[in-house]
């Protein structure tokens, strides 16, 4: 990725958007999923009141409900940019500078395993087109350089550390390669890609998620490559029916910086211009083909955007950083890794606004994980767990002005870690109060708010109030929620406080509902 400004990375996402006449990507669900659940056509005869219900009715399909739960993600760039200090290669390396020491993708694994994190993305080719694993359609990777004798495979050893972790792993493949001498024939290019992608997707075992992004530079010969993105998407749905494609794919989108800060108001469910709709046979797989718009404007899915909209779809954020100014190691920033506190807020800003979190991992020109980089994200882990390891919430008296709980009549659902176990409202209610009454005082300044996304992304509104002895007075208030919402105020000690949703698209459902403290060294 390493595409440091996010103007400069949005215009290399437009000229890829430019360069296919529209960056045209299908969303196929799964044979089991009834057709229309991950999106919803408008029609012109549908009222405002139409356009709400469906829109309070796209769902994720279960490859993106699985990845959402996911929270975090790791990057790891490693490549000949690590051996020439560089951010972006040309194409023009040498394989013989790709040499690390004692590389160890099992360190990785166990740090990132360790750091909370759920899956491993590894950049098995960059920009320069040096292939991380003995690829049979080029010269321009590992089989060529003196590591292993060029023997060793790289993605290999960190899909198999992955494994031994209990991770899950995925990869990153440039479409933009600088070295191939097919990059500008669209035609035999695309075959050439079509082809690597084969590689990853039949010789590795499961792969859980494939990563692309937009660059798109000049071939060698001056011309500009055309992906055929459609039918890369097709070969990875064929091969690896269950992986996310991201970001520029069908699946998970960029949300549109690289600062790991998200969107205060963050909707899953966005409008797309339906360009075409494929006439489909009963219960086979729904194609919807769609051409994403800036995604880094603040307003995505409100009311106003939806109501002028042409089809919706569940299409989730993926919030992205890099615990070191760049992308790829550089020695000159081993002093400059983001600190616990740092990655804490940024953890907040991205998963706490309904993302997942992707946060990039260098190794050095060893092979492994900088110390300073591990240090850091051991404590982060640590102030992650000292914050969230017991809801203050959990044992209290709850009341709901109405509703249902999936678990019968049991209000504990909401407090008991179970994401599977929500309550919801009655179908005539957009609005609720959910009520908490401890048997005494508690501190707290952090609430963490999950709707039941199954059922749809619902919530447009919410305040948290507490009860002083007199009177309710508000402590925060928000707006979307999603697979998580996460909201830090000044301390307040109370035995009394409610959430009280004051907006909904249809009736609104809690799957998790806590109160917690903020590490104090993090204040």
């Amino acid at each position: 990725m390493n595409l440091t400004n996010p103007l400069k990375r949005w215009a290399f996402l437009a000229v890829a958007s430019l360069s296919i006449g529209g960056f045209q990507c299908k969303s196929p669900q799964p044979a089991d999923e009834k057709p229309g659940n991950n999106y919803a056509r408008i029609d012109s005869t549908d009222t405002e009141a139409d356009i709400i219900r469906k829109a309070a009715n796209v769902v994720p399909s279960d490859r993106q409900f699985r990845w959402q739960q996911l929270e975090l993600t790791a990057f790891i760039h490693f490549g000949v940019n690590t051996f020439t200090n560089k951010e972006w290669g040309d194409g023009t390396e040498s394989p013989e500078i790709f040499n690390p020491t004692s590389l160890d993708a099992d360190q990785w694994a166990q740090i990132c395993k360790a750091a909370g994190v759920k899956l491993m993305i590894l950049t098995a080719k960059h920009h320069d087109g040096f292939c991380l694993w003995p690829s049979k359609f080029t010269e321009h990777s590992v089989k060529n350089s003196p590591w292993k004798n060029g023997q060793g495979d790289v993605v290999k050893e960190a899909v198999d550390a992955c494994r031994r972790v209990g991770i899950g792993f995925g990869v990153y493949l440039s479409p933009w390669d600088r070295n191939s001498p097919y990059f500008g024939d669209s035609a035999k290019y695309n075959d050439y890609f079509i082809n690597q992608l084969t590689e990853l997707l039949t010789q590795y075992g499961k792969i859980d998620e494939v990563w692309f992004d937009g660059a798109n530079g000049e071939g060698p010969n001056g011309k500009q490559q055309v992906y055929d993105f459609d039918r890369w998407y097709n070969h990875i749905r064929e091969l690896q029916p269950d992986a996310i494609i991201a970001v520029m794919g069908p699946d998970v989108r960029w949300v549109g910086t690289e600062t790991g800060y998200g969107r205060d108001t963050e909707w899953s469910v966005v409008p797309v211009d339906e360009q075409q709709q494929d006439k489909i046979a009963q219960n086979s797989q729904q194609n919807v083909s769609f051409t994403p718009k800036n995604m880094m404007d603040d307003d995505l899915g409100s009311r106003d955007k939806i109501f002028k909209a042409r089809s919706l779809v569940w299409y989730p954020a993926e919030t992205d950083v890099s615990i070191r100014p760049g992308w790829f190691y550089h020695r000159e920033e081993d002093d400059q890794v983001k600190s616990p506190e740092k990655l804490l807020d940024i953890y907040f800003n991205s998963v706490g606004k309904n993302g997942v979190l992707l946060l990039n991992i260098p190794p050095d020109k060893r092979g492994k994980i900088h110390q300073n980089d591990s240090l850091s994200l051991i404590q982060w882990k640590s102030l992650l767990d000292e914050t969230f390891s017991v809801n203050l919430l959990k044992g209290s008296k709850v009341s709901v002005s109405s509703g249902k709980f999936s678990s019968g009549n049991d209000a504990s659902g909401m407090t008991d870690g179970a994401y599977s176990s929500y309550w919801i409202a009655d179908e005539s209610d957009t609005t609720a109060v959910i009520e908490f009454q401890l048997s005494e005082k508690i501190k707290f300044d952090v609430l963490m708010l999950q709707e039941y996304i199954k059922k749809g992304q619902r919530i447009e509104s919410f305040v948290l109030e507490y009860n002083d002895g007199d009177n309710w007075k508000e402590i925060v208030g928000g707006t979307t929620v999603g697979y998580k919402r996460l909201l830090r105020f000044d301390e307040v000690d109370a035995n009394r406080i409610r959430l009280r949703i004051t907006a909904s698209r249809l009736n609104p459902t809690i799957a998790e509902i806590g109160l917690y403290r903020y590490p104090v060294t993090s204040k």
